[in-house]
């Protein structure tokens, strides 16, 4: 069994939702020993604490797990890279969030500090696979984002009322106003309508989100965080998932949505494209367009049939998610 620290921002009951580091090292504990670092608020107390559960365990480690990101994260993954790299510990970034590319372009001297020296970079989908071979790095395995299929219960909802739901963070890059537009415009056009917002804020997004909703006078549903059994089971009072990101990878809220048989609806940037087939498992639309995304609600809501192909299709794809297929991939990474 082999020992492997995984470092990235643990950070969820700090009023966050669960992140990747939580999910995947209690997975990853079924066939390795796993201890993980950071639960720290503080950011500067976050990386000593990273660096400390290196140092302290560098005889028994056989791999160092880094979640990158585009954002600070950036840097601490420099950090303990380097680190891992001068105490000859195999490091692998998995490489996260849509806008990554930007440090590439932007920080091309780190970048090839981190990645031209890891043992592997992990890719959770085939858009960020392909850019970091575009830029030169060819050692990318994609294992992709995971579920457990068997939580999520498939159902086929009808689009009678319009009731949309909406999953993320509050953030800007996600672009949560967006959503507040489309049910604004869609009850202008004479159609009943329900928006559900769950999720915590992240930057103050939500904040002005609620403001613009009073100065529409709309009435939204906003949750707060809810735990994952939480928002499934409220999810299914509502029958169509709206992604409004600007920026994106591969998020697990979209393939959740796509097992449980809510119809997704997501703007056309990053990573969406390389998950989503535009008519064929979900609709895809030009990013902060309120018009695109109304006209592609509106298409679901008149047309049962399509509607019902998407959603069986979906469904079918994400069930390749599941922990059982992708478990194999890093049990063989990790042997």
């Amino acid at each position: 069994m082999k020992n492997v620290l995984y470092v990235g921002n643990a950070l969820s009951q700090r009023s966050k939702n669960l992140t990747s580091v939580e999910i995947l090292s209690v997975r990853l504990k079924q066939f390795s020993k796993v201890k993980i670092a950071s639960s720290k608020q503080n950011k500067l107390l976050r990386i000593l604490d990273m660096v400390l559960l290196l140092l302290k365990n560098v005889s028994n480690t056989d791999y160092v797990l880094i979640d990158t990101y585009s954002t600070v994260n950036f840097y601490y993954a420099l950090i303990v890279s380097q680190i891992s790299r001068m105490l000859r510990i195999n490091y692998i970034p998995i490489l996260h969030g849509g806008n990554l590319e930007k440090r590439l372009i932007q920080n091309p001297r780190m970048s090839k500090m981190i990645f031209n020296n890891a043992y592997r970079l992990v890719s959770p989908s085939h858009f960020l696979k392909e850019t970091f071979k575009n830029y030169g790095y060819q050692n990318v395995e994609y294992i992709p984002n995971t579920i457990e299929i068997g939580d999520f219960e498939f159902l086929n909802r009808d689009v009678d009322i319009i009731k949309l739901f909406w999953l993320r963070s509050f953030s800007k890059i996600y672009n949560p106003t967006l959503a507040v537009l489309i049910l604004d415009s869609l009850i202008k056009k004479g159609y009943n309508t329900e928006l559900c917002m769950v999720g915590p804020d992240n930057d103050g997004s939500l904040k002005e989100v609620k403001k613009l909703v009073k100065q529409l006078d709309l009435n939204v549903r906003f949750t707060g965080k809810l735990s994952k059994k939480e928002w499934i089971e409220l999810s299914k009072d509502y029958n169509v998932f709206i992604n409004t990101t600007d920026f994106d990878n591969t998020p697990v809220s979209v393939i959740e949505a796509m097992a449980l048989g809510l119809p997704i609806v997501s703007t056309d940037v990053g990573g969406l494209p390389y998950l989503i087939s535009h008519n064929e498992d979900g609709l895809l639309v030009p990013p902060n367009d309120v018009d695109a995304m109304l006209n592609a609600i509106i298409k679901l809501k008149e047309d049962q049939n399509l509607k019902n192909k998407l959603v069986i299709n979906a469904r079918k794809k994400v069930e390749k998610f599941d922990w059982k297929q992708v478990k194999v991939k890093w049990e063989t990474l990790l042997s």
